[in-house]
């Protein structure tokens, strides 16, 4: 049986590690990530990771693995910032308040999928104008969902979580593994 990730996440492959997982193949999926006119934020992270799901081919004995992460701020979807100036506008709009983190993962064998969806609530602080621009300058911002990274510099602007750590940096340990486990992978944990 032979495991593929279907992200090019450090992130989830680190979180697959911690569980004593090695993925046998690691395959980026290219898919078109805009949300649909009035897609509210679950829905839109659902069909996300399914795309992501499906654009990776699955032979026989294969387990496809996907995975897709956005950040809530009401109905709004928080995606990936392609500019500095859009990553100051979203972490300007979470400061100082409290927002979702959603995580759907998906899982293929053949012709049978088993999904899960994790959904973190996340309160950041109050970001003073130094912080916001120090952490601008960091660069890391770029490629995160919400313009953070929790497992980063950004960690130090949550004081606050609730629900999955491991699912608010971009795949939920607990549900990943069940979801594994249920098409046969097997591993020594």
């Amino acid at each position: 049986m032979r495991l593929i990730l279907g992200s090019g996440s450090p992130r989830r492959k680190e979180i697959l590690a911690s569980l004593g997982i090695t993925p046998d193949a690691i395959m980026a999926a290219d898919v078109d990530e805009t949300p649909l006119k009035g897609e509210l934020p679950r829905p839109y992270c659902e069909r996300v990771t399914r795309l992501k799901l499906d654009a990776i081919p699955c032979g026989a004995g294969d387990i496809v693995l996907s995975a897709d992460t956005t950040v809530a701020m009401g109905r709004r979807i928080l995606g990936k910032p392609e500019t500095a100036a859009q990553a100051a506008e979203f972490l300007l709009g979470l400061s100082g308040r409290r927002h979702k983190v959603i995580t759907a993962v998906a899982v293929r064998r053949c012709d049978q999928v088993w999904t899960r969806c994790s959904v973190s609530s996340v309160k950041m602080k109050r970001l003073s104008d130094d912080e916001l621009n120090d952490y601008l300058a960091s660069g890391e911002w770029q490629g995160k969902a919400g313009g953070y990274a929790i497992q980063g510099r950004g960690g130090a602007f949550i004081p606050w979580i609730e629900g999955s750590y491991t699912g608010i940096m971009g795949l939920p340990a607990m549900e990943t593994a069940h979801l594994l486990r249920a098409a046969g992978l097997r591993w020594a944990a």
